[in-house]
């Protein structure tokens, strides 16, 4: 091939991707601006092709230009917040890296890569909007279910231990580290810490760090400042609004590590600074962090400072997941009986002793909200009955496959025997999974329609 030819593939590539591309050569001239960068920038090709970039976005000064940093003084930038109006006046806000494209010592030419977020941040103006709102009185939101330690259901001796170890640190400010897997309670436990504090009647605000950019996320955290960026307003972020309450930071190992840094400062030294701002605000919010992954592992995989854990953890939790406290499956069992009777207007009051039987030869990845999840699908399905029996018992598959009496396996007889019926139970699961159609089965189970169709017939199972 040509150099023409490689060069086709090159911008060809380039305008199928979904992140907005921006190249402009030595003096500063558009070369190259692909179709997400246009659809990101609401300008046409024609507005950037050939031009100095600094006259496609007169909006922008050379002090915010990322472009200008790499292509006059050789910085690179990495997923840098801006905001600006475009050739026709239209906000925009985008996360953009940029980089100089040097030979040897000469800066040649300039690349920058666009992710769209002002969608994200008109949401991210939208969420501060409506917490102000909410914190302009000290009642929170009825709508709003507030958890207490009466709410943790188990009596198993390490679970209890744990619901002591949460009421000895409501008795003070300490912050709070809290790890458990995913389904846990971890929440629960939060705002029953929370509830039985001497701040119990100040607010209680949670923020998931997964669920937020960092470019949005720190401004949530610590508010904005007008002036500060473009489109930007002066806002309180969760901690001025949680002052002389608690805020929940949940899942802060995907926090980026950078803001994990801005954090801990924050900690230390008990102020903030809103984001585009110069004064520092004094705060008085408890914080407690949450992850679902062991603190070490993140640690040691840099997903979590190790400054910011030792400053977190204060008063360490660990909730243990539900297959260390099967003996709490009973009690749980009632508990969501009572929730969801209520839900679903049934009328199960007692369980059959196989169903518990069958509970207990489950491992629960999911935790105790699985346990729930698998008691709701049960009620939604009862008509009149009283007894919750394993006919409405819907376990997810491999429960399914390892059958009632698993702890008694060697009732089975020889293991070859003993891994057909398990064939048979997994095949049996998967196509009532799919409806009874042939080659979806096939394809989940990962074996060819052939293959599967000869086991069927092996083990009597009908088309």
């Amino acid at each position: 091939m040509e150099n023409k030819d490689y060069k086709l593939i090159l911008e060809r590539l380039l305008d199928i991707m979904d992140e907005g591309v921006y190249i402009v050569d030595q003096d500063g001239v558009g070369i190259f601006y692909n179709k997400a960068m246009s659809d990101v920038e609401q300008i046409t090709t024609s507005d950037v092709i050939g031009k100095e970039y600094h006259k496609a976005f007169p909006g922008v000064t050379q002090a915010e230009s990322t472009m200008f940093q790499a292509l006059k003084k050789g910085i690179s930038t990495r997923n840098k917040r801006q905001s600006y109006k475009n050739l026709y006046g239209r906000n925009i806000t985008t996360v953009n890296s940029t980089v100089p494209v040097k030979v040897g010592n000469t800066t040649i030419a300039a690349i920058e890569v666009a992710k769209d977020i002002t969608a994200l941040q008109s949401m991210s103006n939208t969420i501060l909007e409506l917490q102000e709102k909410d914190m302009g009185s000290e009642i929170e939101p009825p709508s709003i279910k507030r958890y207490s330690f009466d709410d943790l259901v188990g009596e198993s001796p390490n679970f209890t231990q744990v619901i002591e170890r949460a009421q000895k640190a409501a008795r003070n400010d300490a912050t709070v580290f809290i790890y458990g897997e995913t389904g846990t309670g971890k929440e629960l436990f939060a705002q029953s810490i929370h509830c039985a504090s001497k701040r119990k009647n100040k607010p209680f605000l949670a923020q998931n760090c997964a669920a937020l950019p960092e470019s949005l996320l720190e401004g949530i955290l610590f508010g904005t400042t007008k002036g500060g960026f473009t489109g930007a307003t002066d806002r309180a972020g969760l901690f001025e609004q949680a002052s002389g309450g608690t805020l929940l930071l949940d899942e802060i190992n995907s926090m980026p590590y950078e803001l994990q840094g801005k954090l801990l400062r924050v900690l230390q030294e008990m102020y903030i600074r809103r984001v585009g701002g110069t004064r520092d605000i004094p705060i008085d919010t408890r914080i407690i962090a949450t992850v679902n992954e062991p603190p070490q592992k993140l640690i040691e995989e840099g997903k979590l400072r190790r400054d910011l854990y030792y400053r977190l953890n204060v008063v360490g939790i660990s909730i243990p997941p539900l297959r260390e406290r099967m003996s709490d499956i009973p009690v749980l069992i009632e508990t969501f009986l009572k929730k969801h009777n209520k839900q679903f207007d049934k009328h199960l009051t007692s369980v059959d002793e196989k169903v518990i039987e069958r509970l207990n030869s489950y491992d629960y990845p999911g935790n105790v909200r699985e346990l729930e999840n698998i008691v709701i699908q049960a009620v939604s399905m009862a008509d009149n009955e009283s007894v919750l029996t394993t006919k409405l018992l819907q376990m997810p598959m491999r429960a399914e496959a390892l059958g009632d009496d698993m702890a008694n396996w060697q009732r089975r007889g020889p293991l070859t025997e003993y891994m057909e019926s398990l064939e048979k139970e997994i095949i049996r699961g998967a196509l009532l999974d799919q409806g009874g159609n042939i080659s979806k089965t096939a394809e989940v189970l990962m074996i060819k329609r052939q293959t599967l169709q000869h086991k069927m017939k092996k083990y009597g199972l009908k088309e």
